[in-house]
């Protein structure tokens, strides 16, 4: 079963990573940080359960990971912060008024998240 929720969850952050990019074509740059943010999330709850780990809260999964894996330098900690980063962008976008991404802060975003994930995938 590990096996396969690592698998599903690592399919996820992909998908999330898609759908992030459709947004963007679009211009839809505060639901395309949402969904970096959760590309980055399913990635880590994906390594998180490779290694029998988990959390039912994000503020949990960001601890586990900065814990057994930044501070462990697993992870590289540039990496780690763009992780952190979308983290408040994402809370900001979702939960505060009047924010509003511009395709300069996002766009870069995009091609981080691809690099966040393929190292993730380098660790499962």
């Amino acid at each position: 079963m590990n096996k396969e929720l690592v698998k599903y969850r690592f399919d996820r952050a992909k998908e999330a990573l898609e759908e992030a990019q459709l947004l963007a074509d679009n211009s839809k740059w505060n639901t395309c940080v949402n969904r970096l943010y959760y590309s980055c999330f399913y990635a880590v709850t994906a390594l998180l359960a490779k290694n029998n780990m988990s959390s039912s809260k994000h503020t949990g999964v960001r601890s586990l990971f900065n814990l057994h894996f930044v501070k462990t330098e697993k992870v590289p900690k540039e990496l780690a912060q763009l992780y952190n980063d979308l983290f408040e962008k994402r809370q900001e976008g979702d939960y505060i008024d009047f924010v509003k991404f511009e395709e300069a802060q996002v766009k870069p975003l995009i091609s981080e998240t691809k690099k966040f994930l393929a190292h993730i995938k380098t660790l499962i």
